[in-house]
């Protein structure tokens, strides 16, 4: 019952984004639209915001299953690019409302994992230590997440797949090239660095 009753809050909240900015939005609305009093709000979340919260953490998780199912990092990366286009208003709404930092950390929490898992199959036949390893997706990570910001910044007009394609082309193959270098300045080995 809980998070059905968690699941109708978030769609009531997401039916309002539609019609009015985040921050014109009360408890209130939301409770009137849900069908449910302010106490039944209060007893699932605390705030707006950690209603917020709550739906970004539901829907990275969302976005995450099957990612291993990509054979690249750009198309995984273009999938979530989709995902947040999907969510266009919600984001667009948290962005401005709420600030870029709560965005830009649920881009860390959908970026990091997706770049682990390609990581880790593009350093099998490499003994990579997992700090160097936690550098290059760190280093690849905060790259996506400024790129994705902007894009929100400039409201998702550009188009995932031409900015996706341009970041591919830009850094086509270094994910492994870095890790090879790293794995070869501290020793371990490496088959090859194309």
């Amino acid at each position: 019952m809980s998070q059905t009753t968690k699941r109708a809050l978030e769609a009531s909240l997401k039916k309002l984004l539609l019609q009015k900015p985040l921050n014109k939005i009360t408890i209130n609305d939301i409770t009137e639209d849900c069908g449910v009093n302010r106490m039944t709000f209060y007893y699932h979340f605390k705030d707006i915001y950690d209603l917020v919260d709550w739906i970004l953490v539901e829907d990275a998780s969302k976005i995450l299953e099957g990612r291993q199912s990509f054979e690249t990092w750009d198309e995984a990366y273009l999938d979530i690019l989709h995902q947040l286009q999907e969510n266009k208003t919600l984001v667009l709404n948290v962005y401005r409302s709420v600030g870029r930092e709560q965005v830009e950390q649920y881009l860390y929490r959908l970026l990091d994992p997706v770049l682990k898992e390609f990581t880790n199959r593009e350093c099998q036949d490499i003994t990579v230590q997992d700090a160097d390893k936690q550098f290059v997706v760190d280093f690849y990570k905060y790259a996506l997440v400024g790129m994705t910001l902007e894009w929100t910044r400039r409201d998702m007009k550009a188009d995932p797949a031409v900015m996706v394609a341009r970041l591919s082309t830009m850094i086509h193959g270094d994910l492994r090239r870095a890790l090879c270098r790293l794995a070869s300045n501290r020793g371990g080995t490496a088959r090859d660095e194309d």
